[in-house]
């Protein structure tokens, strides 16, 4: 029994080392693995620290191209931010614009600081660039800015460019071609709405020489009455609708413009504040004593900056709401009657949430 004993300790032993000895053969795979994206995130981190920006431009673009970097949301979203932190102080404010916002999409991932960081220099990016939102139908459309492909799929398109003039197309197979020229201004942000006509479902076929020889040419028939022109009241729902649309993006956009302002104001004051709270000569009460510090001026500033921002954009905020659900409901209202024909198709309404906006898309026969 003794014997016995010993052997299936013996077993049991060998069985354990043995297992030991894979999950160590295993284990140095995994972190290797990690070590590896690890370590290109630390590279560029350091870089970044010594303020070696395009060092850590590059590092940080490695990290994003890496076929599976195992990045958590996280990671990513501040990857994004410290990117676009490095070509913003490069000059590079389109670029700094476009990664800065996509790290802004997953706020919920940063920490409040990262936040209010990439929160301020994407302002600061803004400030530089253009931003045009453009919305096609169907939204399966590709979209193109100066012949460039800028994406497909998307409900609605958010681009950032240099200011200029550009031109905007959308094309579909078995559609026709939507264009639009706009103008843009740095820190302006402007609308396009691409509608594609689908195309005739067979085309004209052509004539046939031979027959054309062999048979005469008929007259055309004198009863024949010309088609009827449009009505007076054809188009201007649609015109109208479109307009509302435009006009609706825009008051909201300006006002979440305004809104973000009055917040990187109010965090430029708090910290402004923080910083006169620890000199032990200031007190609370010191600006409204005479002689008044010189600080005063400039603190008194920024409050009524923040203030007017706030103001401004949430009553930008509020008429954008007030308009777009105007125009919501022009869309259930029966036009027809106004119309020289009925429409022949449906309207499909499409609700846009995002971390930036909040709006509806209506696709259809206006």
């Amino acid at each position: 029994m003794t014997l016995l004993r010993s052997a299936l300790s013996g077993i049991c032993l060998l069985g354990v080392l043995g297992s030991g000895i894979g999950l160590a053969r295993a284990a140095p795979a995994l972190a290797t693995e990690s070590a590896a994206a690890m370590k290109a995130r630390q590279k560029a981190r350091i870089a970044f620290g010594a303020r070696k920006w395009t060092e850590a431009e590059a590092s940080f673009e490695a990290v994003l191209a890496a076929p599976d970097a195992g990045m958590t949301a996280v990671q990513r979203a501040e990857v994004l931010g410290y990117l676009g932190l490095c070509e913003l102080e490069q000059g590079k404010h389109r670029e700094a614009a476009e990664h800065l916002g996509k790290s802004l999409e997953q706020d919920a991932a940063l920490s409040r600081a990262l936040l209010d960081r990439f929160t301020r220099a994407f302002n600061r990016a803004i400030e530089h660039v253009g931003r045009i939102y453009v919305a096609a139908s169907p939204p399966d459309a590709e979209i193109l800015l100066d012949g460039e492909p800028v994406g497909t799929g998307a409900t609605v398109h958010e681009l950032f460019v240099a200011p200029g003039t550009y031109t905007l197309r959308a094309r579909l197979s078995g559609h026709g071609e939507g264009s639009q020229r706009v103008e843009v201004d740095a820190g302006e942000t402007v609308s396009a709405a691409l509608q594609l006509v689908r195309a005739a479902d067979a085309p004209a076929r052509a004539p046939d020489p031979g027959a054309a020889r062999s048979e005469p040419v008929k007259p055309a028939a004198a009863s024949a009455a010309p088609p009827a022109a449009p009505g007076p009241w054809a188009s201007w729902p649609g015109t109208l609708r479109i307009t509302g649309i435009a006009v609706t993006t825009a008051a909201v956009s300006a006002g979440a413009v305004f809104m973000l302002r009055a917040n990187r104001l109010d965090g430029d004051l708090r910290e402004r504040i923080d910083g006169l709270h620890r000199d032990p000569a200031w007190t609370s009460g010191a600006c409204r004593e005479a002689p008044q510090p010189s600080v005063c001026p400039e603190l008194r500033w920024m409050r009524e900056q923040r203030d007017r921002s706030g103001v401004v954009g949430t009553a930008l905020v509020a008429t954008g709401a007030v308009v777009g659900a105007v125009t919501a409901a022009s869309f259930f209202v029966d036009l027809s009657f106004l119309r020289s024909t009925p429409a022949r198709s449906g309207l499909r309404l499409v609700p846009v949430t995002t971390a930036q906006q909040v709006g509806v898309v209506a696709f259809g026969a206006w």
